[in-house]
């Protein structure tokens, strides 16, 4: 998310000559003045929540995995935009916990319910709020979580911040939270849609089962080819073995990782800024900040290191309707941080699930060493169900972009030799 100090407001409290605390909020001005000679700051501090992204189409999630329910609210979204709660449900059943066998076993119908934000089936223009009740938890399973952490979770990391955690389901670390960004994500996808956007994530790794990248063409991928299997690799003969190595693990209360390719396709030249901005930051830390991730790379990623500038060049050409393309897409659909028109194709790293049913050594939150078999239900791999998840951030950055590019550039006459129309036909829009 773009972040700017001068967008922000400060919370300072202000130390005067009579002894006494001021809270006040120093407003970003072009007439700021200092403070007089005889007052001080004793503290600087900015408040930031971190459950929020996007600064035009604005998605904050809530809720955690063992109380009344999860969503999200989403601020920014157009006006007159037809939405139904089964545009939203079809990504949430994907997302969903208990679809197959190598998924969490817990049993969640996930059914979403738009509260505001929709009349006579479009969306109002105003905040628009998604709703998902939690009806199957199980406080129980998590009681020796409440004494000792689990291994790289965040258990110990939410202590030494807040001095206090939700411990039923992990709380705000639980995969439940992802639940609001599917739900906003749905309905970016349908915006993005009415522009030509087209957003597919796939497996591509399953433990050390690799998904060789000549086997799918990202031209004519398919969701329907994705969703032709469990563990959602487009190819029927890896698809088989990246089961079975989830099999092989899961029966022995072990987990394994994997990565998740996203591609994104008619994606709009000039999306981005340079500098901090930058679209593949961007799309960066919308990845990063999904649970479980441990890697990004786009385009030719790490693998680009061992070319030579002549050899990762992607070469410009006209083609037939008279556009500025490249011969190939080392770039990943991205070059200056900013959209070029290609397909932008990236890929996630997630590590093996934390909570696992094998003994481990930990401590105690009194700090005594201490062994832990965890209890509950749990992925043994992520990454079958972190496909929407990916999807769904991908579509929350792009949305976001495009909003901040037609605001700053397409509301005053752009230059046709250069820069591509974003004019959306009504009938399109409203239909």
């Amino acid at each position: 998310m773009a972040s700017s100090l001068a967008s922000k407001h400060f919370l300072a409290a202000v130390y005067s000559t009579d002894g006494s605390n001021r809270v006040g909020s120093v407003l970003p001005s072009t007439s700021f003045q200092l403070p007089a000679r005889n007052t001080r700051f004793r503290r600087f501090e900015v408040h930031a929540a971190g459950s929020t992204y996007g600064n035009y189409f604005r998605v904050t999630t809530f809720g955690e995995s063992h109380g009344g329910g999860v969503g999200c609210i989403i601020d920014g979204c157009p006006p007159r935009i037809p939405l139904s709660e089964a545009d939203i449900q079809v990504d949430l059943d994907r997302r969903r916990p208990g679809q197959s066998r190598i998924t969490t076993p817990r049993k969640e119908t996930d059914t979403c319910k738009i509260a505001s934000g929709v009349a006579d089936g479009v969306t109002t223009g105003t905040p628009l709020k998604v709703e998902v009740p939690n009806t199957d938890q199980r406080g129980n399973d998590y009681s020796e979580m409440s004494i000792a952490y689990r291994p790289s979770h965040a258990d110990a990391t939410y202590d030494f911040k807040y001095g206090v955690r939700s411990v039923q389901g992990g709380g705000r670390s639980s995969a439940r939270e992802t639940i609001g960004r599917v739900a906003a994500g749905a309905v970016a996808k349908k915006i993005l849609k009415l522009y030509g956007v087209e957003i597919i994530a796939y497996v591509s790794q399953a433990h050390k089962v690799v998904l060789p990248d000549d086997l799918v063409d990202h031209h004519t991928l398919t969701l329907e080819q994705v969703e032709d299997n469990i563990v959602r690799c487009p190819d029927p003969e890896y698809a088989e073995k990246m089961i079975a190595a989830i099999d092989a693990v899961r029966v022995k209360g072990d987990s394994v990782g994997g990565v998740v390719t996203c591609i994104a396709r008619n994606v709009p030249k000039g999306l981005g800024s340079p500098v901090f901005d930058k679209l593949e930051a961007e799309l960066a830390k919308g990845m990063m900040s999904l649970p479980a991730t441990k890697g990004f790379e786009f385009g030719s990623g790490f693998a680009g290191t061992f070319m030579t500038g002549s050899e990762h060049n992607d070469e410009f050409y006209i083609d037939e309707h008279g556009q500025i393309r490249t011969k190939t897409n080392r770039s990943g659909g991205i070059q200056g941080g900013i959209s070029n028109g290609e397909i932008i194709n990236m890929r996630i790293a997630f590590k093996p699930t934390s909570t696992i049913s094998r003994k481990q050594n930990t401590v105690t939150r009194d700090k005594h060493e201490t062994e832990l078999i965890a209890r509950g239900r749990h992925d043994p791999c992520v990454v079958p169900r972190a496909v929407p998840m990916v999807e769904a951030m991908a579509a929350l950055v792009l949305i976001d972009q495009l909003m901040a590019h037609v605001s700053q550039n397409m509301l005053f006459p752009s230059n046709p030799a250069l820069q591509d129309s974003l004019q959306l036909p009504l009938a399109e829009a409203t239909r």
